[in-house]
C-alpha cells in the first residue's frame, strides 16, 4: 500500500524551538510519506535548523486575508450555505469562554476554508495538526468542508491553560496522539473517559546518532540548560540557584541556550546577583550547534515552573538530548517529566520554583560523580529504548497506515486495539 499524502499543520514554521515537529516530518518523508507543510504563520527567522531547508520546498502558505482566500470562502458559502454558517457559528460559540480564542477563531475561519479547498486540489488524504489549540481548530474546520480525516498531537500548554472546543476536536479526530501518559489522563479527565480508546501515547523522539557522549577534559564544573526564555521555563530559578552555589564556594559555569522575551530581564538578574562571567545567556542556537555544546557540560538542568495561568512543560526534548549525551540531568516534578526523569534512576527531580533544592541537586551531582554517571547511563538507555525518532515514527506510521486502510475499507476501525510495546526501565 502506498503511503498517504499527509498535510502537517502547526502554528508557526519554521520555528526554532520545535525540533520535535521538524524531525518527525523529515523522518516520515524519509520513509516515503508525502508530507506537505501548511503553517498558520510562515515565519522568518535569522537562526534556523539546517534540516528546515529540505521542507521549505513542500511548504504552502495561504494568507489570512487575500483575494484567493475571499474567493474560496464565497465558493464554499454558495456551495453549501447551511454548512458554512453552522460551522462558522459553532466555531465562535465553542470559543466564547475565551476572548483570545474567540478572536483567533474569527480570524482563522476564512483561512481554514481556503485551506480546505487547497488541500482537496492537492489530493491530501490525511491532516495531522501539532497542538490541540488553533492548528487542531483549523484541521477540524478543514475536515468539515473537505471530509479529509485529521489527527492531533497534543503537547503541553495547548492542553493545560485553556481547552476551548477540545471535546469536539477529540471527538471528530481520527485519532489523537499525546506525548505523555499524563496528557492522556488529562484529556480523559477534561472531555470524558470515552476518549481514552482513541488516544495514543507517542513520546517525542530524537536521533541519538546526532549526540555524542564524549566528555570534556576541563576542570571547571559546567551546567547547561536549553529552552526559550519564557516564564514557564523557570530560568530565573536556575540563576538564583547559581548564586547559592557561588556563595557555597562551588567553582562552576552555567550556559543557558535560547532566545525570547525574558532575555533583558534575565541579564539584569545575572548582573544584580554579580554572576557575570559565571552565568551566560548564549541566545538561540541551531540544533547542530547545541549537539556540539552538550558533551562539554557536566550537568543538565531543566528548571521549569508552572505559571499562574497553568502553563508548563510537557516532556522537554532538551532533556532527551542531554541524556543521549549521557549527561546527568535535573528537572522539576511536573506533568510528564517523571516519565523520563525517574528519581534516583535516570536523574533527579526537584519541586518547581525551589531554588534551594535545585542548588542542592546540582551540588549532589558535583560531589558524587559516580552516582551521577550511573543515572546518566540509565537515562541514555531509556532514551534509546523509548525516546528515539525511530520508535516515534514506527508508532505514528502505524496509525497513519491504519487510517489509510480505513479509506479503502471503511469498516476497519481504529478502536481495534493497537498496542505499542517497548521495554520499560524498572523503578
Amino acid at each position: 500500500m502506498n503511503q498517504a499524502r499527509v498535510a502537517y499543520i502547526m502554528s508557526r514554521f519554521p520555528h526554532l524551538p520545535e525540533t520535535f515537529i521538524l524531525r518527525e516530518m523529515i523522518e516520515l518523508r524519509r520513509r516515503g510519506w508525502d508530507i506537505t507543510v501548511y503553517p498558520l504563520i510562515l515565519q522568518k527567522q535569522m537562526v534556523r535548523h539546517g534540516d528546515v531547508e529540505s521542507l521549505l520546498s513542500v511548504t504552502k502558505y495561504i494568507p489570512y486575508l487575500s483575494p484567493k482566500t475571499i474567493k474560496a470562502n464565497l465558493r464554499t458559502l454558495f456551495k453549501d450555505p447551511i454548512k458554512y454558517v453552522t460551522t462558522f457559528l459553532l466555531s465562535l460559540y465553542k470559543n466564547l469562554p475565551s476572548p483570545k480564542f474567540l478572536l483567533r477563531a474569527l480570524v482563522l475561519f476564512p483561512k481554514s476554508v481556503a485551506l480546505a479547498e487547497s488541500m482537496q486540489k492537492d489530493r491530501i488524504e490525511h491532516i495531522h495538526a501539532h497542538y490541540a489549540t488553533h492548528p487542531a481548530l483549523a484541521a477540524w474546520i478543514i475536515n468539515r468542508f473537505s471530509g479529509i480525516p485529521y489527527s492531533i498531537t497534543a503537547h503541553a500548554h495547548d492542553l493545560y491553560v485553556e481547552q476551548p472546543m477540545l471535546d469536539i476536536k477529540v471527538r471528530d479526530a481520527a485519532f489523537v496522539v499525546t506525548i505523555s501518559e499524563f496528557n492522556k489522563n488529562f484529556i480523559c479527565k477534561t472531555v470524558g473517559e470515552w476518549a481514552r480508546a482513541k488516544i495514543f501515547v507517542i513520546h517525542c523522539g530524537i536521533r541519538p546518532e546526532d549526540y555524542s557522549a564524549v566528555k570534556k577534559s576541563g576542570n571547571r564544573f559546567e551546567i547547561i540548560s536549553i529552552g526559550s526564555l519564557q516564564p514557564y521555563k523557570g530560568h530565573y530559578v536556575l540563576i538564583n540557584a547559581c548564586a547559592l552555589l557561588r556563595d557555597r564556594g562551588l567553582e562552576f559555569s552555567c550556559k543557558i541556550i535560547g532566545g525570547g522575551e525574558l532575555m533583558e530581564k534575565l541579564n539584569q538578574q545575572i548582573s544584580s546577583l554579580k554572576l557575570n562571567g559565571m552565568v551566560e545567556l548564549l541566545g538561540p542556537l541551531p540544533q547542530e550547534t547545541v549537539a556540539t555544546l552538550l558533551p562539554g557540560a557536566d550537568c543538565y538542568v531543566q528548571p521549569s515552573v508552572i505559571t499562574s495561568s497553568g502553563k508548563m512543560e510537557g516532556i522537554p526534548v532538551a532533556l532527551m538530548e542531554a541524556l543521549a549525551c549521557s549527561l546527568p540531568v535535573i528537572a522539576t516534578n511536573i506533568s510528564g517529566v517523571p516519565e523520563l526523569v525517574k528519581p534516583g534512576v535516570t536523574g533527579i527531580l526537584v519541586e518547581p520554583g525551589d531554588e534551594v533544592s535545585l542548588a542542592n541537586a546540582i551540588e549532589k551531582i558535583y560531589s558524587d560523580p559516580e552516582n551521577a554517571k550511573r543515572m546518566a547511563d540509565a537515562g541514555r538507555d531509556l532514551v534509546l529504548s523509548d525516546f528515539t525518532i525511530t520508535t516515534n515514527i514506527d508508532k505514528l506510521s502505524l496509525l497513519f497506515a491504519k487510517e489509510k486502510q480505513k479509506s479503502i475499507a471503511p469498516n476497519l476501525s481504529l478502536r481495534e486495539p493497537i498496542v505499542f510495546s517497548s521495554p520499560k526501565l524498572e523503578e
